[in-house]
């Protein structure tokens, strides 16, 4: 088991990593306060593979609130549903509520633990990897509109981040391989040594080998443990893991989730490393070994179908990370050193999308 800690003051909590870290979860419930009432809110189909095993956990057997597993439930109706359950179930303020699935029940269940009686505590236990990577630690959460992905949210940290490699067993290769992309992203933005070893150890993870999924989740923990440590509520700094997502949210949206996030990432990636090559920022030779290891890594290159460059463009002007009527990107002046620019213009974008344009 290892352990990452998020020092965020009186918000400080840890990340347990490893095979069987759900079983922490009753000690987490009552370290805080022996007497919480407890509820967990999970898509279907996590419910159906891993519910039992949470359960198992627990000294008590709470209420269990379901929704319908994939993207088009981030939505407020589904927030709307969920506290109407929590209320038929009298869940206090004093509850602690239990996020467990993958980063669509992570920003449903963290933003009603945000908005419940103006408030109350959660613990995230992540079951896809992309979660387990990155949207389970940090506090964002958030809900879609018709206008776009993530646009109402709050920041609301949990109490702690239970990851149980075991139950990454179940994923379908390309959740898997999704959530490879968040790593790279990391890897790429911060630790330039975290990519050789990505490169040298791509095949054992997604094999899933446990000593290196293990290390893998870990590494991406602290690197996330630093970054929101200093810029919890992304005044600056934390800005920089919006690389890949501005293009990536947009794809999301055009595609209506058709991809998941993690394979939109990637996507946008190439197209955000095109827009720095075309600024003589990232080298050709760095540019296509992260292309390269996306491949290895079983992400897609290349979209499924054609898209608009007008229609991104649109969708990137609704984006959270529009700041004074000017778009947010996050580029890579070389590896390891990101930069947040806001004068791409229309034109640029239309020309760095071809890189993923089917032939």
């Amino acid at each position: 088991m290892k352990t990452v800690p998020i020092e965020l003051g009186d918000r400080s909590y840890s990340v347990f990593i490893g095979p069987g870290a759900r079983h922490l979860l009753q000690e987490c419930i009552t370290a805080h306060d022996r007497g919480s009432q407890v509820a967990i809110i999970a898509d279907q189909t996590v419910a159906e593979l891993h519910l039992s095993r949470l359960l198992k956990s627990l000294t008590i057997e709470p209420p269990v609130l379901t929704f319908a597993p994939g993207e088009n439930s981030k939505s407020l109706a589904t927030v709307e549903h969920l506290c109407e359950r929590l209320a038929d179930a009298r869940i206090d303020r004093n509850a602690v509520l239990v996020a467990f699935g993958g980063g669509v029940a992570g920003d449903i269940a963290g933003f009603v633990a945000a908005v419940w009686l103006r408030g109350v505590r959660y613990i995230q236990v992540p079951t896809t990897l992309l979660a387990a990577v990155d949207a389970s630690v940090g506090g964002k959460t958030a809900v879609n509109l018709r206008a776009g992905k993530n646009l109402v949210g709050a920041f609301h940290q949990p109490l702690a981040v239970l990851i149980d490699t075991e139950f990454l067993a179940t994923l379908p290769t390309r959740e898997f391989s999704g959530g490879l992309a968040e790593s790279i992203k990391h890897a790429a933005i911060r630790d330039p040594a975290f990519l050789i070893w990505h490169e040298q150890n791509a095949d054992r993870v997604v094999a899933q080998e446990p000593d290196a999924l293990t290390d893998l989740i870990a590494r991406n923990c602290a690197i996330k443990a630093d970054v929101v440590s200093r810029d919890e509520r992304e005044a600056g700094l934390r800005a920089i893991l919006n690389y890949g997502h501005t293009i990536g949210h947009a794809l999301e949206h055009l595609l209506d989730y058709e991809l998941g996030h993690g394979e939109c990432v990637a996507l946008g990636m190439l197209v955000e490393n095109e827009l720095a090559r075309m600024r003589g920022w990232l080298g050709p030779t760095d540019t296509e070994r992260l292309r390269n290891l996306l491949t290895r890594c079983g992400l897609p290159t290349v979209l499924p179908r054609t898209v608009q460059a007008n229609d991104v463009w649109a969708a990137c002007q609704v984006d959270k990370k529009v700041r004074s009527a000017a778009v947010n990107f996050v580029l890579l002046r070389s590896l390891g050193e990101p930069v947040r620019v806001d004068d791409i213009s229309f034109d640029q974008v239309c020309a760095a999308l071809r890189v993923i344009q089917p032939a």
